[in-house]
């Protein structure tokens, strides 16, 4: 780690920026850096020029001028997007003279006529064991960056339920309907499924990356926070829950992906693990937080804790978090090699990709591609069962203040802890989550792959089917013992039962959605979130009345029923989703 953490972050690249690399400099921008000759154009190669470092590159640019590049371009006519094409000893093929820049794959001319293909000397890549690239990191480099990401998802997804402790203040204060205050948190759930439909493709681009619209949205995040702790009426209050909501979607749907980019493939499953773990820690210890701070001051001080958190967060990781976007990090380099070198044709992959590239077509992948996606029938099955699953999973905010506060008698900050329930069924989740991916999945992979085959992606699915049984196991329990004449502990202990099954489903469905569509997990992800959340953020604002009209008993009956019947569907999906996926254009056919 050290002062290459504070470069890559935010700050360190506008301080990188502003002194023109002389502060947390780049390898490519320290005195006495050479530059690989396969980098200068072929004239350049061979003269005094290739370190072009610190005095001597200051020096050389000065004397041509500030508006100049560091090396003339002499040769005006050649445009690299392959290799060079050369004439081997004794090949039949004229001599050609200067090395030709072809817009066609270069080739290698042979004595017999044959072609062979030899790297491109302007391609900017990854070195061997370059030290830019996140997967090349130490392992505590990347452990503390996966840290930084949790917290970022922790500090956004602790907004919804921690407003759940501001209803009943609001009710009192602006004279509105328990709907209406429940409204915010609505609003707050629905927006941060529809913010990944913009925002989430803009992180994809390499021109920008993860960072800057990481920190340009948790900034907003923290902005529209203001107003709400200000607000003289219910209207801005809602206002300000949907945007910060829309604003905070990024860290909840390239978290995962951010992951990804520092760790190997066949470490996903545990560190995307433990960065749901983080976001569902969110929610759990909302209203643990906020029910103290609202019955001892008033329901704006469980937003002004949000703006504490959230607040550190940006600070903290505005300083230590490192871009983890490999096309951005080589996008850099290339720029500033380009300077560097006066060699306009370096070019990374992407950036040659992105010359053919319509913006029609990027449009059309963002906006049309997630909702076409998500009307096959596998997906909007697994879309549907997520978001039900995550629907009651935000109706205990509604049904417990009415076990604990009204049932049991617990004041408002109490009524909140029996949430941490949660924390400890989700930390015993995960244990078992990776013996099962060790012990269970990790030998299977293996022996598949020593026999030269890959694992059915429907294999995803196994452990979430398992796990289902945990969801009406849960309600069941939770709904029929919350009575005066049973311990609190009984309905903790079924609440609690809930989040094995919703952690075990979520990162089942995920896990196979991205398998079984490998060249769309954007899209779909996309889709899912938009999904899950929609569907979710809907079931609040009946929950206090479904409970309350036909009873914590029969109403968590009937919620049981509706999931023994997805359990049934998710078996026959676990069954005969491969037959779905053949018949898909989408998804991968073995």
């Amino acid at each position: 780690m050290g002062l290459d953490l504070i470069r890559d972050a935010t700050i360190g690249q506008v301080i990188n920026y502003l002194s023109r690399g002389r502060l947390l400099p780049y390898a490519d921008q320290r005195p006495g850096y050479v530059v690989p000759k396969r980098f200068l154009k072929a004239s350049e190669v061979g003269a005094d020029t290739t370190t072009l470092c610190g005095e001597d590159y200051e020096k050389k640019r000065q004397s041509r001028g500030t508006n100049t590049p560091a090396l003339e371009r002499t040769d005006t006519t050649a445009t690299l997007t392959g290799v060079e094409r050369f004439r081997a000893p004794g090949s039949k093929t004229p001599a050609l003279s200067e090395p030709e820049r072809t817009s066609t794959p270069a080739i290698l001319m042979t004595p017999g006529d044959g072609v062979v293909d030899i790297p491109d000397p302007y391609l900017i890549d990854w070195e061997e064991n370059d030290p830019d690239n996140p997967r090349n990191w130490s392992f505590r480099k990347r452990g503390f960056v996966a840290l930084e990401i949790s917290l970022l998802t922790f500090s956004v997804y602790i907004g919804s339920a921690i407003y759940t402790s501001s209803i009943p203040g609001l009710m009192q204060e602006f004279h509105v309907s328990l709907t209406m205050a429940t409204l915010g948190l609505t609003l707050y759930v629905l927006a941060y499924g529809i913010g990944p439909m913009f925002l989430t493709p803009l992180q994809e681009l390499p021109l920008l990356g993860r960072n800057p619209v990481y920190m340009a949205t948790l900034f907003l995040f923290l902005i529209f926070q203001i107003p709400m702790i200000t607000a003289k009426n219910m209207n801005t209050v809602l206002a300000m829950r949907f945007l910060t909501g829309l604003f905070g979607s990024p860290a909840l749907a390239t978290g995962g992906a951010s992951m990804a980019d520092i760790f190997p493939s066949s470490q996903h499953p545990y560190v995307i693990g433990i960065w749901a773990l983080g976001a569902v820690a969110g929610p759990i210890t909302g209203p643990v937080i906020g029910g103290f701070a609202a019955q001892a001051e008033s329901w704006r001080w469980p937003i002004l804790e949000l703006l504490w958190i959230s607040g550190f967060t940006l600070a903290f990781l505005g300083l230590l978090l490192p871009e983890t976007h490999g096309p951005t990090i080589l996008l850099r380099r290339a720029q500033r090699l380009r300077v560097l070198t006066g060699n306009v044709e370096l070019r990374t992959v992407t950036e040659r990709a992105d010359e053919t590239a319509s913006v029609g077509k990027v449009v059309y992948d963002a906006l049309v591609l997630p909702l076409v996606l998500s009307i096959e029938p596998l997906l909007l099955f697994a879309n549907v069962y997520v978001g039900f699953t995550y629907a009651v999973f935000y109706l205990w905010f509604e049904a417990f203040p009415l076990v604990f506060g009204e049932i049991y008698h617990f004041n408002e900050g109490l009524s909140g802890l029996p949430f941490l329930g949660f924390l400890v069924s989700g930390s015993l989740t995960y244990t078992v989550y990776c013996l099962y991916q060790m012990y269970h999945i990790a030998p299977r992979n293996a022996r598949a792959a020593a026999a030269g085959k890959d694992l059915s992606p429907e294999i995803k699915l196994e452990i979430g089917l398992m796990a289902s049984i945990f969801i009406p196991t849960s309600v069941l329990i939770f709904g029929f013992a919350s009575k005066t004449t049973i311990h609190w502990i009984v309905p903790i202990i079924g609440a609690a039962l809930y989040l094995p099954g919703l952690y075990l489903i979520f990162q089942s469905i995920i896990v196979y959605l991205t398998t079984a569509y490998p060249d769309y997990g954007a899209p779909v992800l996309a889709a899912n979130a938009l999904f899950r959340s929609s569907i979710a953020s809907v079931f609040p604002l009946f929950g206090r009345a479904f409970f309350r009209n036909l009873g914590l008993g029969p109403g968590s009956a009937v919620l049981a029923g509706i999931s023994f019947f997805l359990i049934a569907v998710y078996w026959l999906l676990f069954r005969y989703a491969h037959v779905l996926r053949k018949r898909s254009k989408y998804a991968v056919s073995t």
